[in-house]
């Protein structure tokens, strides 16, 4: 807490001597949310974030606009250190942010439509993880994740053409795993929408088992089942 508090305040300073446009809203706001994911467990590592109506990375019809991490090395950046995520708002305040997943947590990621009624079953069941829609598109349901069983076959590796750019190949239920990533609240899309939290990074992380369980029913009654039923990655 006094860490948070330590790094909200110098943010807050910050802010008052530096204002001017792309520096958001309330940053200050921003940067405890992006702390109480770092709490969490989620290690972030900064991704591109709007330019207009296009993406920051200049890619000519970049796949993923606002979505992608900026540096290939991603993985490796990744991390819960806070000062490395103030540092990293302080260089580029209109940054969104990935989060690396197969570490601390593993993330299902199903069309809208299927994410509300799957939460409304969820909540009936007394299941409160977090969860995080992304527009008016998708919803990430955050679980723990599998991590390395001891059996190797059952290591889900995750391949990184389930990014959001093959989402038309892939529109139903996605598993994101080891060497996979999904944006993390708050985060801004190039269209003026946004990803945020519906239920926070504070809760419990649930079975990922038993969240697939109902989300599955759920893609398969609103139709969005692809030629796979859920796709790892």
């Amino acid at each position: 807490m006094e860490a948070s508090s330590r790094w909200t305040a110098w943010w807050q300073r910050r802010d008052r001597e530096r204002t001017g446009p792309g520096t958001g809203g309330d940053p200050a706001g921003r940067l405890e949310l992006l702390l109480a994911s770092v709490r969490a467990g989620f290690p972030l590592a900064p991704a591109a974030h709007p330019a207009g109506h296009r993406c920051s990375c200049d890619r000519v019809g970049c796949p993923a606009p606002a979505q992608h991490p900026v540096s290939f090395a991603w993985q490796t950046q990744a991390t819960v250190d806070p000062e490395q995520l103030t540092l990293w708002l302080s260089r580029d305040p209109q940054a969104n942010f990935i989060t690396a997943t197969g570490r601390a947590h593993d993330v299902l990621d199903v069309p809208a439509e299927a994410g509300r009624l799957a939460l409304e079953r969820l909540e009936a069941l007394g299941v409160h993880g977090p969860v995080a829609a992304v527009g008016e598109d998708r919803y990430l349901f955050f679980t723990a994740t599998r991590g390395t069983p001891v059996d190797e076959d059952e290591w889900w590796p995750s391949v990184l053409d389930s990014t959001p750019d093959t989402m038309s190949d892939h529109p139903g239920l996605r598993w994101h795993c080891r060497g996979s990533y999904t944006l993390l609240p708050p985060a801004a899309l190039p269209d003026g929408s946004e990803v945020r939290w519906l239920r926070g990074p504070e809760l419990a992380l649930p079975d990922a088992l038993r969240v697939l369980d109902v989300l599955t029913d759920a893609c398969t009654e609103v139709g969005a089942v692809a030629e796979e039923q859920w796709l790892i990655g």
